[in-house]
């Protein structure tokens, strides 16, 4: 049984270190949790985390005995927002940032599937919250980060004040971020997430 791995089949998750990519993303079907605070701090990031990751792995086994189709379990993947942008960039307030958890649904999985790996994880925290749904993201801008979270701020603030603009782009959609490395397992300094930008001409 061949294994698939998004990581390296889909080109949207490819990304270069301290170059800008503008990208066309197609739409994509997620398992989705919603929430707000400090990821760092916020019980309900915490929740999530131990509901998304459980229904993914359940998926992911359910597809392989189900289907005959094994893949490597997408890596966890966010979309951050806040009322002032410069939450992400100058003043990094993680108390104001919205977000919504992320983790790819292969496009031959079916809903039924979906909600058999639901029941399967029923017990999870927050299992009532998990919902599936499509991003449609387009055109974006994307690059690789390669460090801890908390050094974004400069890439992003570049991203947004001189790249796009210089591109005659501006920002729409919601900025994502898909963590490529195990924060458990990797040292801050060699963590890689890519961050993406929906963009639009101007």
């Amino acid at each position: 049984m061949t294994k698939a791995d998004p990581k390296k089949d889909i080109p949207a998750y490819r990304a270069r270190s301290g170059v800008f990519d503008v990208v066309d993303v197609p739409p994509m079907r997620y398992l989705m949790i919603d929430g707000a605070g400090d990821p760092n701090t916020a019980e309900d990031y915490l929740a999530a985390l131990q509901t998304i990751y459980p229904v993914a792995y359940k998926l992911k086994f359910r597809s392989k005995r189900d289907l005959e189709r094994d893949y490597v379990v997408p890596p966890l993947e966010a979309l951050w927002d806040a009322a002032d942008r410069t939450a992400f960039t100058t003043a990094r307030d993680k108390s104001q940032w919205t977000w919504t958890l992320l983790n790819l649904v292969p496009e031959w999985v079916t809903d039924d599937l979906v909600a058999a790996a639901r029941r399967d994880a029923a017990d999870a925290p927050s299992i009532e919250r998990l919902r599936v749904g499509t991003l449609d993201e387009g055109t974006c801008v994307q690059t690789l980060h390669i460090g801890s979270y908390d050094e974004e701020a400069a890439v992003l603030a570049r991203m947004h004040d001189e790249v796009i603009p210089a591109r005659g782009l501006r920002m729409t959609g919601t900025h994502h971020e898909i963590y490529l490395s195990d924060p458990r397992r990797t040292e801050p300094a060699k963590l890689r997430t890519v961050l993406r930008q929906p963009v639009a001409p101007a």
